[in-house]
């Protein structure tokens, strides 16, 4: 039967392998999980499942599998004693829950008097305190409140006081090709790093202390060191204005997560493309600009530069001298993006636009092939490529 969420899983591009499913199998042979499908669902995403992205898949083909088990109910039954799974249930019930079940005269008589209400029901019914539906305080129905009830279907907010509550799933939406949030830029920004050590030695070295108390017959010898700090020079460069006002909250979440993440941080302005001057503060950019020769000479080649963009504009504001649309720029875009290219070793472009739509704008493939295609969509995956990209020596 496992093979079947096997199936699915790999069905839902989930990255799960044998090795994974026998470690499954085995759990369950230990008893990890029994006769409780929330316990199985847990167990099995802790084990099949290796990153949290990946969750969203892994919870639809997880309800795909489940459904189809409902399938299998009226086998079930016909296979199972009656008295295993009454053994069974009891043994799963806290003894605050069991109880609460006492009250209604045992579980006997609760679902005795289950049967017997659902025989004399005629149709649906909501609100009340004796028959099976949705609200009211009835032990028995969904969305209402009895602390000794039983729960049937899924109408209604639930209370979380029934004695057992079957199918409370919770799925999220975390997929590698979602817009971000400024903690998964983070994440994914952390696989730009290059620790080392400078500064002040204002952080305890106990291997260290450890060693040279040692070697001084055990007389306490505390030795310090510098922080660990991340040393990777980032030279931020961000569109600004006009069509990229749609992706002003994905940029600042990329732009605030930067500054977290990185100590030795530069930042500059600028609108559709590179030409002479960038700025810093855009309500002062016709009166504060920074030359781009400034940039090019200032940093080091051990810069990584990232600029991020829609790059959609008309093509001749890349290619042709006076192509920007809010000055006459003397030079072509196009040959400054090839200075910063010749400049420096790691440069990248990150595109807000999905990859797919791309090639709707003729711009978009100007400036891939003007930054050697490494061009990234702004999701978790393409910044995580993107990083490794920058990471490499």
């Amino acid at each position: 039967m496992l093979l079947n969420l096997f199936t699915e899983m790999r069905a839902a591009k989930v990255p799960v392998s044998l090795r994974e499913l026998l470690d499954l199998i085995e759990a369950l042979q230990q008893r990890v999980a029994f006769a409780d499908m929330d316990a199985f669902y847990f167990l099995a995403r802790a084990i099949l499942v290796k990153d949290e992205r990946h969750f969203d898949k892994f919870d639809r083909a997880f309800g795909t599998y489940f459904n189809g088990l409902q399938q299998l109910d009226e086998h079930l039954e016909a296979l199972i004693p009656e008295d295993w799974l009454r053994k069974e249930f009891e043994r799963s019930l806290s003894p605050e829950e069991r109880a609460q079940i006492q009250t209604l005269g045992g579980l006997d008589k609760l679902i005795e008097t289950f049967k017997q209400r659902l025989a004399e029901q005629k149709g649906r019914h909501a609100g009340g305190n004796k028959w099976i539906g949705t609200g009211g305080t009835s032990p028995f129905g969904s969305g209402g409140f009895n602390p000794e009830g039983l729960r049937l279907g899924d109408a209604g907010q639930r209370q979380g006081k029934a004695a057992k509550v079957w199918e409370q799933r919770q799925y999220k939406n975390l997929d590698d090709q979602v817009e971000l949030g400024t903690r998964n830029v983070k994440i994914a920004l952390r696989r730009l790093r290059k620790f080392a050590r400078a500064g002040a030695a204002d952080e305890l070295d106990i291997d260290s202390t450890i060693d040279h108390t040692a070697r001084d017959a055990g007389l306490l010898n505390i030795q310090m060191r510098p922080q660990r700090r991340n040393s990777v020079k980032l030279l931020l460069l961000l569109d600004i204005g006009g069509s990229m006002d749609a992706h002003v909250k994905v940029c600042e979440e990329l732009f605030s997560a930067c500054k977290s993440e990185f100590k030795h941080l530069e930042y500059f302005y600028f609108h559709n493309f590179i030409y002479e001057t960038v700025w810093k503060n855009n309500l002062r950019r016709t009166s504060e600009r920074t030359a781009t020769f400034d940039l090019l000479h200032k940093y080091g080649d051990d810069y990584k530069v990232v600029f991020v963009g829609d790059a959609a504009m008309a093509p001749y504001e890349i290619t042709h001298p006076g192509g920007s649309v809010e000055h006459w720029n003397e030079e072509a875009g196009y040959l400054w993006m090839q200075r910063f290219m010749a400049k420096f070793r790691k440069l990248i472009w990150i595109n807000p636009y999905p990859k797919d739509v791309w090639h709707y704008t003729a711009s978009t493939g100007v400036v891939r092939e003007l930054v050697n295609e490494q061009m990234y969509p702004l999701t978790l995956s393409g910044l995580e490529e993107g990083m490794r990209f920058l990471a490499k020596a």
